[in-house]
């Protein structure tokens, strides 16, 4: 073997070990900084699972790298929350709403006194609430582990995860695996969990729009719209797919299945609690309610609405014009491949947490996730196959008889 060949059989290596490395470096940060205790034990097992992942990789050994990974990021510390009852309090906001949605037909406390009564997720979000309700008041392991909003949440994000590679066709990415064991979507799955199908809805959203899909393209954004108001943009964007690929009658189809499965969903706790769900749900996140929101991340949006009224107001104008300029670029230049449309969806949203009011880091794991999950699942074209002709025989010269 020669020495540029042995360089490009050990790079990958090289690349993977590095990847894992900076992994467990990041897992690492959360035991030094953070203060949260589901944060903390996520980062002391995940660190462990990647520096294992590390080490099997310099051996060669990538499915015991990734086995490793998946056991110290995922499996072990989602394992130990759930059956201990911890976790972000996100989880407990989600599974109060599943129970009050079966016990009254409501979703929202009635005149939240703290931040631990507000629910600023829309009615859909309920729904991934509802087996705990449904298991009773029950405190025991099973309980505890079919009960759980994460469980459901990860479901969601999977199944739509799924359903978007079948749409598209092809065999599974072996990437996949790996996102999920990554940070991206590891550490939201173990510790809340309540972003996962929103992020997955908008990829089956993309999914459905570039395979020619209009009405499941709007079904899955209907779904993403009942859950949380920031799946806003991605219905920009897969409608602006649909109309450069399909045609404004299938961009025209996949409205109306979004709107009508949206007001579906919605309009129940709109007609039950108007006032409770404007508080809760757009109010609350945006730090216009009376009690102010924990997402308080030193993002440009939150530093200048926390110098006063205007500063709210010139935040708000900002992120308008944010949302305007992603408009007109998918007016001018619509994306065409899930790409192009998951990188059009992932900048969008990320201006939005930037510029929002009140924000947190963690919410830029959702665009993150956008761009790699694209990249692991866009169907890779053939490669052409070149025929070489053979270059034509010289003739020979005549004998003279």
């Amino acid at each position: 073997m020669t020495p540029s060949s042995r360089l490009r059989a050990a790079s990958p290596t090289v690349r993977w070990t590095a990847g894992w490395l900076l992994a467990a470096a990041w897992a690492l940060s959360f035991p030094l900084f953070s203060s949260l205790g589901p944060h903390r034990l996520w980062g002391w097992c995940a660190a462990a699972g990647y520096l294992a992942a590390a080490g099997a990789t310099v051996l060669g050994r990538r499915r015991t790298a990734l086995g490793a990974a998946l056991l110290g990021a995922v499996a072990v510390p989602l394992l130990y929350l759930v059956l201990t009852g911890q976790g972000q309090s996100e989880v407990g906001v989600i599974e109060r709403s599943g129970r009050l949605l079966l016990e009254s037909g409501r979703l929202y406390v009635d005149q939240p006194a703290g931040v631990e009564e507000y629910t600023p997720y829309l009615p859909g979000m309920a729904l991934l609430g509802l087996p705990r309700a449904l298991l009773g008041g029950g405190d025991g392991w099973a309980v505890r582990l079919l009960g759980d909003a994460r469980i459901w949440c990860a479901a969601a994000l999977f199944a739509a995860l799924w359903a978007g590679r079948r749409m598209l066709g092809g065999p599974a990415s072996p990437l996949l695996p790996v996102l999920v064991a990554s940070p991206v979507v590891a550490l939201p799955l173990v510790v809340s969990g309540v972003d996962l199908p929103l992020a997955g809805l908008c990829c089956l959203a993309l999914a459905a729009a570039v395979s020619g899909r209009p009405a499941a393209a709007g079904a899955a954004l209907a779904a993403a719209c009942a859950l949380k108001w920031t799946a806003l943009p991605a219905v920009a964007v897969v409608l602006a797919v649909l109309l450069a690929c399909r045609g404004a009658r299938a961009a025209g189809r996949c409205a109306a299945v979004a709107a009508s499965g949206t007001a579906v969903l919605v309009l129940p706790g709109v007609l039950l609690q108007p006032e409770e769900l404007w508080r809760q749900v757009f109010a609350f996140p945006t730090g216009r309610a009376e009690v102010a929101t924990p997402a308080s991340s030193p993002l440009p949006g939150h530093l200048l609405a926390g110098l006063g009224p205007w500063g709210w107001y010139l935040t708000v104008a900002q992120l308008a014009l944010g949302g305007l300029a992603v408009a007109l670029s998918l007016w001018a230049r619509p994306p065409r491949t899930l790409v192009a449309a998951a990188d059009r969806l992932a900048l969008g949203l990320t201006l939005a947490f930037l510029l929002a009011p009140a924000g947190r880091f963690g919410y830029l794991a959702l665009p993150v996730l956008l761009v790699l999950w694209a990249r692991s699942t866009a169907p890779r074209p053939a490669p052409s196959r070149v025929v070489a002709r053979s270059a034509p025989r010289e003739r020979r010269p005549a004998k003279a008889h």
